[in-house]
């Protein structure tokens, strides 16, 4: 059984969706971007793009084919 998508974030849309790798270990994290405080929230470690694919139907958005 599938699990239901869950609501994005108020005050994030799709497009806030930021995937960021660290510079000094190349840990990969994804969440969403505010640009107020320059900072991920509900950011997940990631490791895969299966990962990262899940990280989009999780919230119910289109995965870019594009990236």
């Amino acid at each position: 059984m599938k699990s239901k998508a869950i609501q994005i974030p108020e005050g994030y849309t799709a497009a806030d969706i930021k995937l960021e790798s660290s510079t000094c270990t190349g840990e990969k994290t994804i969440g969403f971007y505010d640009r107020h405080d320059k900072k991920l929230h509900f950011s997940e470690l990631v490791r895969t793009e299966r990962d990262i694919r899940e990280f989009y139907l999780k919230y119910g958005v289109a995965y870019p084919e594009n990236t």
